[in-house]
């Protein structure tokens, strides 16, 4: 996501690193590299001007302060600019208990706005809320049945009428069946869309507010379409005035020029995000955390958001417990990895945490650490029950037997052993300490290197396969050895 313009961005930035203070030279040459990142990330050009030049004013007009170096303070500067121009957002749909809300989404052909009506109402339903969805694109037949394919997966009713037939007679019908119902919270209309705007098309969306007076218009664009999408937007504000616009398939928009122009033309904020097909793939915009991402500073809120929502609480509690306990197993550690391919894409969950988005990119477009994570659960699932719970007991004829069962190497099944052996190792230790020495030991286990991918991959680079308990145990060898040293020193003082 927004990989152009952040590496873009990087680039500008780091012409500030070893300048002793902020000056307008450096300023000016730093701002033509980010008008430049902007524009290649089809940023709308006035909306690339207008930005450097609130960064420049802000840079040279603000007093240097001592504590933070240029680079630090241009990014500081930077990123605050880049949330004032996507926000404020209010995420509220103004929905009230007891009140039937109507919310009306429109939008052109393939932005997706017939699967985003499921994604709404999957949203509202975890929210407690009760939708309907009401199938009013009466141009596209396929439309009609895509949605009451979405309805049935949810367990959501959907309202619809046998094409050719009248767009505002079936919204309103709609409305007067959710009514009817007298359980429905909240009406999802899913009006028609066209390749292009036209005068057809807005005149039958404008009959439809007319006529239901929607409490909230959102207009569904593709973000892959940059300043189509722009565009777009500002056509269907003029006749409509939306309260919001969704902006689907971010996940795989490279560039973000829409998600940062959106709201600067058109006045309209971004209140959600599609981030893949699944139903569950909507989440609100914030941002702050775009800014944090589209800068490479990450984005935890929305990952600790992400695990809070995904994980099994009950289960990782017990988890780790057994870690602590040294009674960690091949199937616990099976477990875990399905816990966090929850979460997504490895490399899209490295770029939220903080530093890590380098790493993610130093894999190269190579490395799938997908495939990786399939292959070990690979070779767990071709063990024994007895082998999962004691790798001990695989001697080599059981390797060979389970790469084989797995469709892999014995090389990879050792590897697997070996990792786990020493992953287990220092849960055994750990055991019997207090909640402090296990603290003491987690820092130290970071220290060297566990938690630290990027130390990993330089000493692949440097040829060796050395682990973070071979230089653990080479540090407490030197202490012993520095301790040995200092007890001779003061038998030879005698």
């Amino acid at each position: 996501m927004f990989e152009g313009i952040t590496k873009g961005l990087e680039g500008a930035l780091s012409l500030f690193r070893g300048q002793g203070k902020l000056t307008e030279g450096n300023v000016q040459d730093a701002l033509r590299a980010v008008t430049q990142a902007l524009l290649e990330a089809d940023v709308n050009y006035t909306v690339a001007q207008d930005f450097t030049e609130r960064v420049s004013q802000a840079a040279i007009g603000m007093q240097v302060l001592k504590s933070l170096d240029p680079f630090q303070q241009f990014v500081g500067i930077v990123h605050q600019e880049l949330i004032n121009l996507m926000g404020p957002v209010d995420h509220s749909l103004h929905l009230r208990r007891g009140e039937l809300v109507v919310l009306m989404l429109c939008g052109l052909q393939g932005s997706g706005k017939t699967t985003t009506c499921g994604k709404l109402a999957r949203m509202l339903q975890e929210s407690q809320w009760r939708p309907m969805l009401v199938a009013a694109d009466m141009q596209r037949p396929a439309a009609i049945d895509q949605l009451k394919i979405i309805g049935e997966q949810l367990g959501v009713p959907v309202y619809s009428e046998a094409p050719p037939g009248n767009a505002v007679k079936v919204c309103q019908n709609g409305v007067a069946a959710a009514r009817k119902a007298g359980n429905i919270d909240v009406v999802i209309l899913d009006t028609a869309g066209r390749l292009h705007i036209d005068a057809e098309l807005m005149q039958e969306l404008e009959q439809i507010d007319l006529k239901l007076s929607p409490q909230q218009i959102l207009l569904v664009c593709d973000a892959m379409t940059g300043q189509d999408a722009v565009n777009s937007a500002k056509a269907f504000n003029e006749a409509l005035e939306l309260n919001g616009v969704i902006l689907t398939k971010l996940d795989g928009d490279a560039r973000g020029g829409a998600a940062l122009s959106v709201k600067a033309v058109t006045g309209v904020p971004i209140k959600f995000i599609g981030v893949g097909e699944q139903l569950d793939k909507l989440e609100p915009f914030h941002p702050d955390r775009m800014a944090g991402r589209i800068l490479g500073m990450g984005d935890v809120l929305t990952l600790v958001e992400k695990a809070q929502k995904e994980f099994d609480a009950e289960q990782m509690a017990l988890q780790q417990e057994k870690m602590l306990a040294g009674k960690f197993t091949l199937v616990d550690f099976k477990e875990q990895m399905g816990q966090i391919k929850k979460l997504g894409p490895i490399k899209q969950i490295m770029k939220m945490i903080p530093g890590m988005g380098k790493v993610a990119d130093m894999m190269g477009g190579d490395a799938d650490p997908e495939q990786d994570l399939q292959q070990i659960e690979g070779i767990i699932n071709s063990m024994t029950p007895e082998e999962r719970e004691n790798p001990d007991v695989i001697d080599m004829g059981r390797r060979r037997r389970i790469a084989s069962g797995s469709g892999t190497d014995p090389s990879d099944v050792n590897k697997l052993l070996k990792e786990f052996s020493m992953m287990s190792g220092m849960m055994q230790q750990m055991a019997g300490m207090s909640k402090l020495n296990q603290m003491r030991q987690i820092k130290q286990m970071a220290d060297g290197g566990l938690f630290d991918p990027g130390a990993r991959l330089q000493m692949q680079k440097q040829g060796t396969s050395r682990g973070p308990v071979d230089r653990r145990a080479e540090q407490e060898k030197k202490k012993r050895q520095r301790k040995e040293a200092k007890k001779q020193r003061k038998k030879n003082r005698r």
